[in-house]
């Protein structure tokens, strides 16, 4: 099996502390995504989202700088035991956040479907949930 990684930089009308806490915060991060999600801000704790789509474990969490976990999604092509890494890092630019986020990892079978998901299911819907409530 092959791998393939993801990079995205991403702008956000709202400061790195709020965006953030969407990702950090499971009652915001379900609000955004219209789903059940369970995180908690902590370290080497586990997560799930998306109704138990994405699972995965938080490894360095430095509050609206950084975010690091070990990640999968729950697809036909990603082996069970395999994890991916994401890196969120989170930037005050032009009174709101660029944001550079980094998925290592990434099955070459699912590349496509995890790439276009980012937008379609993270940052579309963070913007939409700023734009109604920031």
């Amino acid at each position: 099996m092959t791998f393939k990684t993801i990079n995205q930089k991403v702008f956000f009308k709202a400061l790195p502390k709020e965006i953030y806490s969407l990702i950090m915060d499971e009652h915001k991060h379900s609000e955004f995504t219209s789903s059940k999600v369970k995180i908690k801000n902590v370290e080497d704790t586990k997560f799930t989202a998306w109704d138990g789509y994405i699972e995965g474990e938080n490894v360095e969490l430095l509050e609206g700088k950084k975010i690091v976990q070990k990640w999968r999604a729950e697809e036909e092509n990603w082996p069970k035991k395999h994890y991916s890494t994401v890196t969120f890092i989170f930037r005050e630019k032009d009174g709101g956040t660029e944001m550079e986020f980094e998925q290592t990892g990434v099955p070459s079978e699912v590349y496509d479907t995890i790439l276009t998901g980012w937008d379609d299911y993270y940052w579309e819907p963070i913007r939409g949930w700023i734009k109604d409530n920031i």
